[in-house]
């Protein structure tokens, strides 16, 4: 046990190692836990651009405007703002295994709404269903810092992040995929229908199943504490509220310009993933296929990048640098994808959009991971929830501005716009200071 833990928390927050002894233990539980967290995050955000991949046959079959299905992906950005505060207070005040289970069964309740919504006339009841499994990911996207610091030791901790996050970008990969397989492209609305149908039918499944898991296998935290600094930490908000949390959050200036960067690095990714399709048959018309395809291959080439950053961070604890190569590299591969787009060749694209979706998607566990190093002893959870609601912001907000530059100028000026802006985040990125906090209390 620790003893004088607030002594020893202001000891932590002034940069000085800890001294006390301390009892610890890693539990091999740990990569069932995070292989169940993996699933179910892959359950949710696989549901994200279910709608919009697919955006023309939505159209059609449901006859609705083009922002409306638009909508059906910013949803997810727009509810998470509000939401996200209630939801970090929830995972700090009851722990993982219930927030994990109230998300679970919100995106399970809302994938089988959209199981009856197959009809021309009942888009709504598909959007309220959709709207439900938005929600849902509050409890779900400011995980994987916090179940990575509560189940793995300090040498395996940026690893497990990186592994969690694949999970979200393992069901984005999915909802780019398979929509377009299940659901031709036909000028039949009964074909549409058809598929519409099955796909649904096999979300709700999933999901399901995945429910199951969790309430039979999921734990909050193992007995004791898997390295110092999570020991100092549980001390520490056992006593200390979520709001003077907060607080310290926000006047953390090294924290906020992490956050105004992350913002800016993903919230330009939401945008490009939700307009794709848009983007793909304006270039290449008739390739509905493809441009599924293409966001399968950003979001897969990002999983490997994930899991490549997470060793990295865990071989060198180098986070800033490790920061900002990575948002380096993006705005690098941005340019390439906007400078290849009209080239004629598809297979081009393919390439170009794999080495941007390596390192924008690759970036999300960094990001996350910084933030704790700067924030400690402050909840991952908190931390990474502030990051991600600032995120949803910026996307609502690139995705109106973006679908308008690309209406107004065409998607080439539009690019060019949003490389002008991850550059500003590669300046706010290098002006951070290197304070690693968790590194200096894990000794």
């Amino acid at each position: 046990m620790v003893k004088g833990s607030s002594d020893y928390v202001k000891a932590v927050e002034g940069g000085l190692p800890p001294t006390q002894a301390i009892e610890t233990k890693i539990y091999a539980r740990r990569w069932l836990v995070l292989g169940i967290f993996v699933l179910y995050s892959a359950s949710n955000s696989m549901q994200w651009i279910q709608y919009s991949i697919i955006s023309n046959l939505i159209v059609q079959y449901y006859d609705v405007l083009n922002f409306s299905v638009e909508m059906t992906s910013m949803i997810y950005m727009i509810t998470y703002i509000p939401f996200i505060f209630p939801a970090s207070y929830f995972l700090d005040r009851f722990g993982l295994r219930y927030a994990a289970l109230l998300g679970a069964l919100g995106t399970c309740v809302g994938s089988w709404i959209k199981v009856v919504s197959v009809s021309p006339n009942k888009f709504w009841i598909g959007f309220a269903g959709h709207t439900v499994v938005a929600v849902s990911q509050t409890f779900i996207l400011s995980v994987p810092a916090r179940l990575a610091a509560v189940w793995f030791g300090p040498d395996q901790v940026s690893s497990a992040c990186s592994i969690g996050v694949f999970g979200n970008q393992l069901g984005i990969a999915i909802g780019f995929l398979f929509p377009p397989m299940l659901v031709p492209d036909s000028k039949d609305n009964g074909v549409i229908g058809q598929g519409l149908q099955l796909m649904f039918y096999i979300v709700a499944i999933c999901t399901s199943v995945i429910l199951l898991l969790l309430i039979l296998f999921f734990k909050d935290k193992p007995p004791l504490p898997p390295s110092p600094a999570q020991a100092v930490q549980r001390e520490s908000e056992a006593s200390e509220s979520f709001f003077l949390s907060i607080k310290r959050l926000v006047t953390n200036s090294g924290y906020l310009l992490l956050l105004l960067s992350y913002a800016v690095n993903v919230g330009i990714f939401y945008a490009i993933s939700t307009l794709l399709n848009n983007i793909v048959l304006t270039h290449f018309p008739g390739h509905t296929m493809d441009a599924g395809r293409i966001g399968l291959t950003i979001v897969c080439a990002g999983m490997l990048g994930s899991v490549v950053c997470g060793v990295i961070l865990d071989k060198t604890h180098r986070f800033k640098e490790t920061t900002l190569g990575v948002y380096v590299f993006s705005f690098l591969g941005m340019i390439l994808f906007t400078f290849t787009l009209d080239v004629g060749s598809i297979v081009v694209v393919y390439v170009t959009a794999g080495l941007l979706g390596f390192f924008m998607t690759g970036y999300l566990p960094v990001g996350f991971e910084f933030a704790a190093e700067l924030t400690y002893p402050e909840p991952e959870g908190t931390s990474a929830g502030l990051l991600n609601a600032t995120v949803q912001i910026f996307g609502v907000a690139f995705t109106m501005l973006y679908g308008q530059l690309i209406d107004l100028w065409g998607d080439y000026y539009a690019n060019i716009a949003q490389c002008v802006v991850l550059f500003v985040g590669i300046i706010l990125t290098s002006i951070i200071p290197n304070d690693l906090r968790r590194q200096n209390a894990k000794f």
